[in-house]
């Protein structure tokens, strides 16, 4: 995102949508007028200061970038779509449709490494740790996730050089993992966590069982894991995948 320094009159309406806190105050040479700028290598092309129309001289401007500045909106932007998967933002189906989707089977967990939201983005250099420590364990890495289109060796987790200063304003590395490896594979995201310069969370899904317990909350209990149950199945994509459990 710029800003026309002639059009602006540092109102700063446009300051409080900014998801990275990026929009600053300055002045002109003279110190005669304040006008708003874009720290831009820290802005993550998000469009949202832009989409508000709360700038009342139009003075925001949003630049179509080249590669590899070009993949920040498509990452970070809810209306730009991933031409890979066809689904816009993040560019991921999100792993709480699995009870309807069936996308993770019996006997395995979706997990996933989250970067970068709430409010601090994150540099894709992170991920590649993530990546990278991943790899060695020889996890499945989810291949329609654009993220993952990233990567230039599946095998080591080294994603493309040129994306690595990029900054996004969130990113979520996915895998499929079998039951009885959740936890080396969890130790393994924890160890990482603290050689990420931002947020991190870590995401945990599986089918539920038949008689509606969760595999994944009984691995974490007796491992003596903390776990934030989070339901969030939308039922109107379709029919729940378990027996004697009836769509509303």
């Amino acid at each position: 995102m710029q800003i026309d320094a002639a059009k602006c009159v540092g109102c700063g309406q446009c300051r409080p949508f900014c998801t990275m806190g990026v929009i600053q105050y300055t002045r002109n040479l003279k110190g005669t007028k304040v006008h708003c700028y874009v720290a831009e290598d820290e802005c993550v092309d998000c469009g949202i200061c832009y989409r508000a129309k709360v700038c009342p001289t139009d003075a925001l401007n949003q630049p179509i970038h080249g590669w590899p500045r070009s993949i920040r909106g498509t990452f970070s932007n809810p209306l730009a779509e991933h031409k890979e998967t066809r689904v816009p933002g993040r560019g991921t189906e999100e792993m709480k449709t699995n009870d309807i989707t069936a996308r993770y089977k019996r006997g395995y967990a979706g997990m996933a490494a989250e970067m970068g939201r709430p409010g601090t983005g994150s540099r894709l250099r992170d991920a590649e740790k993530v990546f990278k420590a991943l790899a060695k364990l020889g996890v499945e890495f989810e291949t329609n996730n654009p993220l993952t289109g990233l990567l230039i060796d599946k095998q080591t987790g080294e994603m493309n050089p040129e994306v690595l200063n990029e900054k996004v304003l969130s990113a979520i590395i996915e895998m499929i993992v079998p039951l009885d490896q959740v936890i080396s594979v969890l130790g393994t995201m924890e160890q990482v966590a603290q050689e990420i310069d931002t947020v991190f969370s870590i995401d945990l899904v599986a089918r539920v069982d038949e008689d509606l317990s969760v595999p994944t909350a009984k691995i974490m209990a007796e491992n003596n894991k903390w776990i934030s149950m989070n339901g969030k199945t939308n039922l109107g994509l379709g029919r729940l995948q378990v027996k004697g459990a009836a769509a509303q």
